[in-house]
């Protein structure tokens, strides 16, 4: 067989590209050129490529011991759980690791609600990104993720966003009095079966064009919530792991949920982990109901654990969150060159940009082409909304220092003035 023609035998779509290795925030192509990777592969990068610790990590727990049922413990899983437990809000103390990914903790997450509460109804909000499954398809916004499916999950009710930009009551957030969270009342009663057992939510939105929620959204939320006896899950696949300057989302808001899922950057350097961490009151949830064979893997486990070690400590969040600022007061200068962008906003190094046209209309196909040429001035970019979206996604991982922060800038500066003047 032609090995050049091998890509077209893999099921998805991939570009022309071929890449050979990757090191810190840089992935370097077979002809050498340098890329820096504002997307941390897809988000789950936290330490970039090939951090040492965790290599070291893998290399040593692969001489060891790869994998073990869940039935018994290892050191790695035993270890994780504890570092979970001691870096989360203080509720959540059981972690759920017979999971594979994001989109499996989230219906887990969903699955032990449902059991405690009794109830069927799952509330998301409308460009909400919760996953693949067939559950979590459907629990997410945007029509396109479930167009294809003639089979889909009942009771999922969809809210709008905290969109304060493009507000859907057409409010201000100065006067609105957080009416996008009063309005969850009128769809519980009128457009839900009167049955909801959960409210998920990303504490900043992912794919869905990275929305910063207002000022006591979340806190509102966990009202709305504890009044009804309503679960209130925390999807923090993208928001945690110090990807917004704090260990998880949920304390930079200052908000307790009852469950919290975590994914991505758990690996660090691309390991596959995946937990949710649960209040007391929302253990059992039988293995027979939700458990995946690769969940709580030992080699992974490994890897989280030293991922972790890192992020924890002293200092390391500190950077992210002043390297983050330093990151949004640049874009915020290039906005000001470019008309064509029309805000600025993230937490840490979860930022978006989003461009729109004359009109102040959302552009989508300036955003694909940003991220398209992005490639020829060193960058790769991904855009929100699966390339539907106007909003320029800039996540790169959490180990950048500001020289290379002022690069990744300057190589956005060129970018946008070349897209500008062609």
């Amino acid at each position: 067989m032609d090995l050049k023609r091998a890509h077209e035998l893999i099921y998805y779509p991939v570009s022309d590209h071929m890449m050979e290795h990757g090191e810190g925030i840089y992935l370097y192509d077979a002809d050498g050129k340098q890329y820096i990777d504002c997307a941390s592969g897809t988000f789950n990068l936290s330490l970039g490529y090939g951090h040492p610790e965790v290599v070291k990590a893998l290399r040593d727990q692969a001489e060891r011991l790869v994998h073990a049922t869940s039935v018994f413990q290892t050191e790695p899983v035993n270890a994780l759980v504890r570092r979970l437990v001691e870096l989360s809000p203080a509720n959540l103390t059981k972690v759920h690791l017979k999971v594979s990914g994001g989109s499996t903790a989230n219906e887990g997450a969903v699955k032990m609600a449902q059991v405690l509460t009794g109830r069927r109804d799952v509330i998301t909000l409308f460009r909400s990104h919760h996953g693949q499954t067939l559950m979590t398809a459907t629990m997410s916004g945007e029509s396109f993720r479930k167009a294809p499916f003639p089979s889909l999950l009942p009771g999922v009710l969809h809210v709008p966003d905290p969109y304060c930009l493009r507000c859907f009551y057409r409010e201000r957030p100065e006067t609105c009095g957080l009416l996008c969270v009063e309005r969850i009342n009128d769809f519980i009663e009128h457009a839900s079966s009167g049955s909801v057992a959960c409210v998920v939510v990303e504490p900043v939105s992912g794919s869905g064009g990275n929305i910063v929620p207002p000022d006591g959204y979340l806190a509102a939320l966990r009202r709305l919530c504890d009044e009804r006896g309503i679960v209130l899950i925390f999807d923090e696949v993208q928001t945690g792991i110090g990807r917004v300057g704090r260990m998880f989302a949920a304390e930079h808001f200052g908000v307790r949920p009852d469950i919290l899922t975590t994914a991505k950057g758990l690996g660090g350097s691309g390991a596959q982990v995946a937990a949710i961490l649960a209040d007391e009151r929302l253990s059992g949830l039988s293995g027979d109901h939700h458990s995946f064979t690769y969940g709580g893997n030992t080699l992974a486990a490994a890897a989280a654990v030293a991922t972790l070690d890192v992020i924890a400590r002293p200092g390391f969040l500190e950077n992210v969150r002043e390297v983050g600022a330093h990151i949004m007061e640049r874009l915020r200068h290039l906005a000001a060159a470019h008309p064509y962008v029309v805000d600025v906003r993230g937490l840490g190094l979860m930022i978006g940009v989003e461009v729109a046209d004359r009109d102040g209309r959302p552009d989508a196909a300036l955003a694909r082409s940003l991220a398209r040429h992005g490639m020829d001035h060193g960058l790769i970019l991904r855009t929100s909304r699966y390339g539907r979206g106007n909003v320029v996604k800039i996540r790169p991982p959490l180990v950048i220092t500001r020289p290379e922060a002022d690069l990744l800038c300057d190589r956005l500066d060129a970018l946008f003035a070349a897209e500008a003047a062609a």
